[in-house]
């Protein structure tokens, strides 16, 4: 793993510390009210994440806080417990065990996931950003009134009640988002301009365009809904007294274990994702060890559920804005927690002055990068075995949420393996064949159980009157259950339909690791290896025909 000294681009993290950090505020917040947490719990989170995480973690660029996909978790498990000091205890509990998994190296199973579900995550979780972006892009917040308007079942009210809610677009912001867009986008063309962050120079803009329509008023001023809100400690000790600990003495409830598990499980399976995602993003393409971060974010959770703070974990719209942000070390992760802490504690008022629009128009940037057509169109070239496990993860994790669609991911991507092993298992020397002509069929490097079907069916439908080469001389290994394939076919189905079957290159023994059902010994060095049933008697049988 290439390592890179803290402080030698300390300009560079600083500022995509502080882009980070700008976006982490309301990711934090919003994070702990969908968990029906307190909301500075979100805070600690993404201190943890930064201080913590960020100074032991093996990533240079991967970005830790809290995590939208245990939002559901943690919401039904504070209703659960009974209590959010309860839920701390699972919280250290699941930190201790990750910590337990970094050191029994069990990182390395983020080396099983296929690419196509990797890149499909990052496509869905862009997707997602857009989404929920949207309504803060446009100021748009309906009044309790009219959530009924949505639970009409008639799709033609449907229409029409969703054109009645564009008069609860509020015009201010929308214009504060494309202005704010324009300058992202279009930033780094102006000439001296690049010292200062897009990103940055858009929060700026943002907050000297809320305060200019405040005092314009009317259509164009923004309430405070429109505004990031941060808690406003009094004093010391009230800042103090936001800091929740666990409560320990529930450790004898069964409960608080299988959360804690649940945690540790749910949280290592994103960061380890997640990790790869940022090293595939990296545009120094460096390697992060999985077994460090485990370890990381193990303590990592372990000091965010002692202070009160939600779980950590890798988080890839945190890691993307700061990758994209210009963030070569870790420095820019510890830099964005230490900001959290600082603001949090002292200037959570000039905090309150930024308009969401200018942060979801940031958003909506780092969302289209993840989720661009140029994506989709790279996986379509790759072949249906490529785009079809990628295309269900996107559309699944949109349409459920993160684990559900990895999993459903995954499971078409071996799907499509299997099914992909399976047609590769030989080839033709012709494309096709009539009665009466010679036929060779030629057996790929390994051949398992999984070609079964496919051989038999090959076999099966082969014309009568002809004669059939099948040519082993390539292949390394072949399954006990095809050879029996091919024994019954040259004894009984190729007499019945007058084929001359010829076998060449079968080996005396074909190798296979770690079968436990025989074991013979290899003609080469006296070497002993494990075979899957007497390949050397069914190849005499097979060559005696």
């Amino acid at each position: 793993m290439q390592r890179t000294k803290l402080f030698a681009y300390i300009k560079e993290d600083a500022a995509a510390g502080l882009v980070v950090f700008l976006i982490a505020v309301p990711l934090c917040l919003g994070i702990a009210l969908a968990s029906g947490a307190p909301l500075f719990s979100g805070l600690i989170a993404g201190m943890a994440g930064g201080l913590v995480v960020g100074a032991l973690s093996g990533s240079h660029v991967s970005v830790s806080g809290p995590a939208a996909g245990l939002t559901a978790i943690l919401l039904t498990a504070i209703g659960s417990l009974g209590a959010f000091d309860i839920l701390l205890a699972s919280v250290v509990i699941g930190g201790c065990i990750q910590l337990l998994l970094g050191f029994v190296k069990a990182g390395t199973i983020a080396n099983y996931f296929p690419s196509n579900v990797i890149k499909g995550m990052l496509a869905a979780i862009g997707i997602i950003i857009i989404l929920k972006q949207l309504p803060n892009a446009f100021g748009y917040f309906r009044p309790a009134a009219a959530d009924s308007a949505f639970e009409d079942d008639d799709t033609s009210n449907m229409f029409v009640n969703m054109i009645s809610t564009l008069k609860y677009v509020h015009i201010g912001a929308t214009i504060i988002t494309v202005i704010s867009l324009l300058i992202i986008l279009y930033w780094k063309k102006i000439p001296g301009l690049k010292v200062i962050p897009a990103a940055l120079a858009a929060v700026i803009a943002g907050i000297g365009l809320q305060l200019m329509f405040s005092r314009i008023g009317g259509s164009f001023a923004l309430s405070p809904k429109h505004l990031v809100s941060l808690p406003v400690p009094s004093s010391v000790q009230d800042f103090i007294g936001q800091f929740t600990f666990p409560r320990f003495s529930a450790l004898g409830n069964k409960e608080v274990w299988v959360t804690g598990v649940t945690i540790a499980i749910i949280a290592s399976i994103e960061t380890l994702l997640n990790l790869e995602a940022a090293d595939k993003l990296d545009k120094q393409k460096r390697y992060s060890s999985p077994n460090q971060e485990l370890k990381a974010q193990g303590i990592g959770n372990i000091v965010s559920g002692m202070l009160g703070g939600l779980p950590v974990t890798s988080v890839i719209v945190r890691s993307s804005a700061n990758i994209d942000a210009g963030a070569r070390t870790r420095m820019a992760s510890i830099i964005h927690g230490a900001l959290l802490l600082v603001c949090a504690a002292f200037i959570p008022v000039f905090l309150n002055k930024i308009p969401l629009a200018t942060l979801a128009a940031v958003l909506l940037v780092t969302g289209f990068k993840l989720c661009k057509p140029a994506v989709f169109k790279e996986m379509f070239l790759n072949g249906k075995y490529q785009w079809v496990p990628f295309l269900v993860t996107v559309v699944t994790i949109v349409a459920t949420d993160l684990l559900i669609g990895i999993s459903v991911g995954m499971a078409v991507s071996v799907l499509s393996l299997l099914r992909g092993n399976i047609k590769s298992s030989y080839y033709f020397s012709k494309s096709r064949y009539r009665e009466g002509q010679g036929i060779r069929l030629e057996l790929a490097q390994e051949v398992s159980f999984l070609n079964k079907a496919s051989i038999l069916l090959t076999l099966d439908h082969l014309p009568a009157n002809t004669t059939v080469i099948i040519d082993a001389s390539k292949t390394a290994y072949i399954d006990y259950d095809v050879l029996e394939i091919i024994r019954e076919f040259t004894n009984v189905k190729a007499l019945s339909k007058n084929i001359n079957v010829l076998l060449t290159g079968f080996k005396p023994v074909y190798k296979i690791v770690n079968h436990p059902q025989e074991t013979i010994h290899s003609v080469e060095s006296n070497v002993q290896v494990i075979a899957l049933g007497n390949h050397e008697q069914l190849i005499k049988e097979l060559q005696m025909n």
